[in-house]
């Protein structure tokens, strides 16, 4: 079995592909005028319009619902990354270390999923992620 992609369901697709863009410093692949993707190494980001929910089951999704999942970057240099990103996105945290040993920001995006970049810090952690 493989972890394939993670996917959001938006409000505004638009918005959401643009910003995805920014953060991630690649282009989307537009499949359909309500679904794109992003893919890049290891795992595919997915963002379809909310009009896709009901191709499954009407009302099973909703834009921005979630509070409890995180979508997680890791990065080269988590530092340089908060500098490129804090005045453009809405912060929840400055960087900080986690107690598992990465080092982390946090912010929403326009829809208000929660998205963390972070780098392995500890020896502990980057001995983690080595052959991840």
């Amino acid at each position: 079995m493989k972890l394939a992609s993670i996917r959001f369901i938006a409000a505004d697709i638009k918005q959401m592909v643009a910003f995805y863009e920014m953060i991630l410093g690649r282009k989307a692949e537009w499949l359909a005028p309500v679904f794109a993707e992003l893919v890049g190494p290891g795992a595919t980001l997915a963002i379809g319009a909310s009009e896709t929910v009901a191709l499954w089951k009407e009302g099973s999704g909703e834009p921005g619902a979630n509070r409890t999942a995180y979508l997680e970057i890791q990065v080269e240099d988590v530092d340089a990354e908060f500098e490129r990103l804090k005045d453009k996105v809405q912060l929840v945290h400055d960087l900080k270390t986690m107690p598992w040993g990465n080092k982390t920001f946090q912010f929403r995006d326009p829809e208000g999923n929660a998205v963390s970049i972070y780098m392995p810090e500890t020896e502990a952690a980057k001995k983690r992620f080595a052959t991840r």
